[in-house]
């Protein structure tokens, strides 16, 4: 969520800057100013009408205790009316601090200069790309094909226990699941995250603290009963650790991993493209976690992706990095990378990871600051990325390490499978 302050003092530029995102914003950064103008209004004349009430009773008291009662009653009359607008006050500062809530809570993040101007994915830039794509043999398969000839996915029995988008993970392909998990909190550990264990169901606040709610509570699970939500990453219940907390800024940087299933609703369109496990309702995602000091963000965003690269070229798979354009943009992010590995058996990109700095958008919404060296307390920034989802980097690895007598395991994850071969 934009603060006020920082929109009054760039108001231009962020309607420039969130034009990138395809958006018109003038009306609500008018709107949100003229909010938060009359809401100090209110805020001036309450006040002053406790402060009217107050000298009241003190001087009501006084005329009692000289006994001039009949003078404090009349008084009393006085500071009756007052309080019943003390309370009228109350009333409508409250409904303009809520109205201008729910503005803010509108508004996306504002784009780093740097973000391009575009539409959709097409106009994403291709800041770095590395790795050979292998050539197969002639009968190689899609993922979803390997799964039914070795038996390591089954994608009918999920629909049959739940639905489509559950697959069911069997033998080998159960271990390599456990493995590429294991393998990354490891490689996550020895970079300096702390492995924590989350929920994996959060409240609504903590829905709100990260801009899942309201932005996006159509893409998850809602337990109406309990009115919990079904997480749809990580990033939700690890952030919200630190919701309404105040940091010393000597503890920051903050570094956090954690595994965790994921679930969203999102999934439902049809074709090859969100076929087997291109696209799911439920799958597992190591994710990797931030909180920096708004001066040496950006250093560490560029930390991350080096470290996601290191996993992608420990694992051999070819891989690109895309700048996402103001269009592709996700609400609450500042600038974001994707890394995406080319699947040689479809001959096409799937994404498996991006990497996000907020800056102060999930900092303010979640009230999560630390004090500086001056003694104030200031908005820390948010940082976090996938380390890595594992539908789309298993089905990288069953497709490009797939050979005429089955398919081979990378030689980082052989350790953890105990196997070097699915045959």
């Amino acid at each position: 969520m934009l603060q006020v302050t920082f929109i009054k003092a760039h108001k231009e530029d962020i309607i420039a800057r969130l034009a990138k995102r395809n958006i018109d914003a003038t009306q609500m950064i008018n709107d949100a100013i003229a909010f938060d103008e009359d809401r100090k209004a209110l805020q001036t004349s309450l006040d002053n009408t406790k402060a009217e009430s107050n000298a009241l009773s003190k001087e009501i008291g006084n005329l009692f205790k000289s006994g001039e009662t009949q003078k404090a009653n009349l008084l009393k009359e006085k500071t009756t009316q007052l309080k019943d607008t003390i309370k009228n006050f109350e009333q409508e500062l409250k409904d303009k601090v809520d109205a201008l809530d729910e503005l803010l809570y509108k508004i996306p993040n504002v784009p780093n200069p740097i973000v391009p101007a575009g539409n959709t994915d097409e106009d994403n830039e291709e800041t770095f790309k590395e790795g050979d794509i292998p050539k197969l043999h002639d009968n190689a398969l899609p993922h979803w094909e390997l799964a039914k000839q070795y038996n390591i996915i089954d994608f009918e029995l999920g629909n049959k226990i739940t639905g489509a988008g559950f697959p069911v993970y069997i033998g080998k392909g159960a271990r390599l699941q456990r493995a590429l998990i294991a393998y990354f909190l490891d490689k996550n550990t020895a970079a300096g995250y702390t492995e924590y264990q989350v929920p994996h169901l959060v409240n609504e606040a903590s829905g709100f603290g990260t801009g899942q709610l309201p932005d996006k509570e159509g893409q998850m699970y809602h337990v109406t009963a309990d009115n919990l939500y079904l997480i749809p990453t990580a990033e939700v219940p690890a952030t919200n650790i630190f919701r309404d907390t105040l940091l010393n800024e000597s503890d920051l940087p903050i570094t956090i991993t954690g595994y965790t299933p994921c679930f969203r609703r999102e999934a439902g369109s049809y074709g090859a493209h969100v076929r087997g496990l291109n696209r799911l309702h439920q799958f597992d995602k190591v994710e990797i976690l931030r909180v920096e000091h708004p001066d040496n963000s950006y250093q560490a965003l560029d930390s991350m992706v080096n470290h996601v690269k290191s996993i992608l070229q420990d694992l051999k798979l070819p891989y690109r990095i895309l700048r996402l354009c103001g269009g592709d943009l996700g609400f609450t992010s500042a600038l974001t990378y994707d890394f995406e590995v080319f699947s040689t058996a479809q001959d096409r990109w799937l994404e498996v990871s991006s990497v996000s700095n907020f800056e102060t958008f999930q900092a303010n919404r979640l009230k999560l600051r630390f004090k500086n060296s001056d003694g104030k307390n200031e908005l820390c920034h948010t940082l976090n990325g996938s380390a890595l989802a594992l539908p789309r980097i298993l089905a990288g690895i069953l497709e490009n390490y797939q050979t005429e007598d089955g398919i081979k395991i990378p030689d980082v994850l052989v350790p953890y499978t105990g196997f070097e071969m699915i045959s």
